[in-house]
């Protein structure tokens, strides 16, 4: 079950809303579990094992850390065996086919293993429990002694499949105590309506040019045909999560919650670095907190420094996938970052800011492609294209269709993903009749109802369309 779905549009959330709403303060968390867990059942039934495990078992080493504080050695071997627990599970799942098949092309041998299914968003919950886990040993929460409570944190719906990844020290009194209002649930519709547009009114749309560029051998692309499906890809992968995350934030506040904000408009950044404070923040930080400052972070020396970097980047591109492209994906920005930590934020400093954007732009455009592409040679040739290597023409048929057919849906992508409200309402401040009007609740509403029956006729009207980050 998707969020851009008649199911769970119709259906599931506002069932689970009203059930919600009309139960006495007592069970309103137990609702969440039930459906939550349903949520997840529906689209993994056989998988829900592995999650309620997650769950059993940081519940219960928690406890057992919390119980042990005074004996030091015992809690890092307790932390020690959590971690092992939670990764192995991971690991199993995630990467045992690409282990073997990198064994078998290395050694020669033929180990068979059959294709292992990946269960629904089980890098997000993994991550999620073991930053419970982290906090606990750290001392930054108490561990919880309601298992239903741990559990409703890990399993809570809208961030359930694709994040955020929310720590529990952010919500851990919202679980026990939180208030619901109409302001907040306002806001709530709203979030979730701007996430819905984003991904079936420019998602949607512009990933079928990326899908369909994509989908040609990248050898024989034109320079423009190439460069019209990297930026493709580049808008789609942006309004698919933000998308997601902006319904996730907004289903949150619907039940009273407030989750952090998972994108901070990436795409006007001035460096790799900037990049990754704004994409994915929640994940970003994730790392920072729990792999790179207890690494050393950069108070050590600066061998170390680019040690954890590297580290930490590779561990991103780990995280994202089980392919060597997506490894590739997670040092290239590593290798960037320490460029830029060496020498390239300081020449970036003395010359027009123009510049580093353009660097930057071109930075994560590239970056895209490794991401997007199935193999190494494919993103190269692809890559090539773009910059006509290949020999390819710079212009063809091809690229004047889809220019003339999306042209105008990708350039209100590169708008939009720009902080073109924020501009504007600050531009429109000294005109006060106009800021009037665009202020009048009745114009706000209207705008919102339409901007929602727009996406919900596409919801109808289209095929199905996962999330990307499903697949993570």
């Amino acid at each position: 079950m998707v969020f851009s779905s008649t199911v769970f549009l119709f259906l599931f959330l506002p069932c689970v809303l009203i059930v919600y709403f009309f139960s006495p303060r007592s069970l309103k968390n137990m609702v969440l579990l039930v459906a939550s867990l349903f949520f997840y059942a529906w689209g993994a039934p056989n998988f829900i094992w592995v999650i309620l495990l997650s769950i059993l078992v940081n519940y219960i080493f928690a406890l057992a850390i919390e119980y042990n504080r005074d004996k030091k050695k015992l809690i890092k071997g307790l932390l020690a065996v959590t971690v092992i627990i939670n990764l192995v599970m991971l690991g199993v799942f995630k990467y045992s086919n690409f282990v073997v098949d990198n064994v078998n092309t290395i050694f020669g041998t033929s180990i068979k293993l059959d294709p292992i299914i990946l269960p629904l968003g089980i890098s997000f919950f993994t991550f999620q429990g073991l930053s419970y886990i982290f906090d606990v040993y750290r001392q930054d929460v108490k561990a919880q002694r309601n298992p239903l409570n741990i559990a409703l944190y890990i399993t809570l719906f809208p961030k359930l499949i694709q994040g955020p990844i929310v720590r529990y020290q952010s919500i851990a009194d919202q679980i026990v105590k939180r208030k619901e209002t109409v302001e907040k649930f306002a806001e709530g519709i709203k979030r979730f309506i701007m996430g819905l547009a984003k991904k079936m009114l420019l998602a949607n749309n512009i990933g079928w040019v990326a899908d369909q560029i994509f989908a040609m051998p990248s050898s024989q692309l034109s320079v423009g045909l190439a460069w019209i499906g990297a930026i493709a890809y580049t808008l789609q992968i942006y309004f698919d999560f933000s998308g997601y995350s902006d319904m996730a934030i907004g289903i949150g506040k619907m039940f009273g919650f407030d989750f952090t904000e998972n994108f901070n408009y990436p795409y006007i950044s001035r460096s790799a670095g900037e990049f990754w404070r704004r994409w994915h923040i929640s994940l970003g930080s994730w790392f920072r907190d729990y792999l790179y400052i207890p690494l050393g972070g950069s108070r050590v020396s600066k061998f170390k420094t680019y040690r954890n970097l590297f580290i930490v980047w590779l561990a991103t591109g780990i995280w994202h996938g089980a392919a060597w492209t997506f490894i590739a994906w997670g040092l290239y920005y590593g290798v960037l970052i320490m460029l830029e930590k060496a020498f390239l934020l300081k020449f970036f400093n003395r010359i027009p800011r123009v510049f580093s954007h353009l660097y930057t732009i071109l930075a994560f455009v590239i970056g895209w492609v490794f991401f997007r592409a199935a193999t190494f040679t494919y993103a190269f040739d692809f890559i090539q294209s773009m910059f006509g290597l290949n020999g390819n023409p710079i212009w063809d048929t091809q690229a004047a269709y889809y220019v003339s057919e999306y042209g105008i849906v990708m350039l209100i992508g590169v708008i939009l993903s720009m902080p073109v409200f924020q501009y504007l309402k600050k531009a429109i401040g000294d005109y006060r009749s106009l800021g009037m009007v665009l202020g009048n609740q009745f114009v706000v509403t209207a705008g919102y109802t339409i901007l929602l029956f727009i996406s919900i006729v596409s919801v109808v009207s289209s095929t199905f369309s996962p999330f990307i980050y499903f697949k993570f």
